[in-house]
């Protein structure tokens, strides 16, 4: 519970200093957690989370099968970074702007099988949000996703940016008991993506 307090405490400081990056002001409930990574179990490979904060999203990451050492944590907050790195020791964390994912040689290949984002979309400009997609999906196995959720009625990806990049939206469903109540999608590659980004690639 003092754990809870803590972070509750820390989450909404860091809102206050930035409210447009942090996009909450209190870290995501279990309903949340376990919503968005439902897909996860231990056979889904290397794992990135982009805004994981306090960690909420990483430890139901874990009670999922994913391996600690599998998990890559993009974090913008020098602070939340720190705390990550108390509290995920095996995990590598990356204190580093999400939108600059493809500019770093992050993995060899594709191993990635899901990207679970925790970043305020909503609050971002179109290119950036195209430079984090473009960014995850370099990574991105053929059939792997990007989750994300929303605190708004509908996807918080344009169809113009999902059709741009090749990629397909579906609503995987609401946690009405978080606060406040959120919607978890997830992003895929359509076939011709897949085609185009697995051309040349030996698996």
């Amino acid at each position: 519970m003092a754990q809870t307090h803590t972070d509750s405490l820390n989450f909404f400081r860091a809102w206050i200093a930035d409210p447009r990056g942090i996009g909450a002001v209190a870290p995501s409930g279990r309903a949340l957690a376990d919503l968005i990574t439902g897909d996860i179990n231990e056979a889904t490979g290397p794992v990135i989370e982009l805004g994981p904060g306090t960690g909420v999203f990483t430890q139901a990451l874990l009670d999922r099968g994913a391996r600690e050492e599998d998990l890559t944590l993009v974090e913008f907050g020098a602070d939340f970074a720190r705390l990550l790195r108390a509290r995920f020791p095996e995990a590598r964390v990356l204190c580093m702007d999400a939108g600059r994912l493809a500019q770093h040689r992050l993995f060899e290949g594709a191993p990635v099988g899901a990207v679970i984002s925790g970043l305020p979309l909503l609050t971002m400009s179109p290119r950036r949000v195209m430079a984090i997609l473009d960014g995850a999906f370099s990574y991105m196995q053929p059939r792997g996703a990007f989750y994300q959720f929303t605190y708004g009625p509908r996807c918080p990806i344009p169809r113009p940016i999902l059709e741009r990049l090749g990629l397909k939206a579906t609503l995987l469903g609401r946690a009405i008991r978080n606060i406040p109540p959120a919607a978890v999608y997830r992003i895929s590659a359509r076939p011709a993506r897949q085609s185009r980004h697995g051309a040349g690639r030996s698996e």
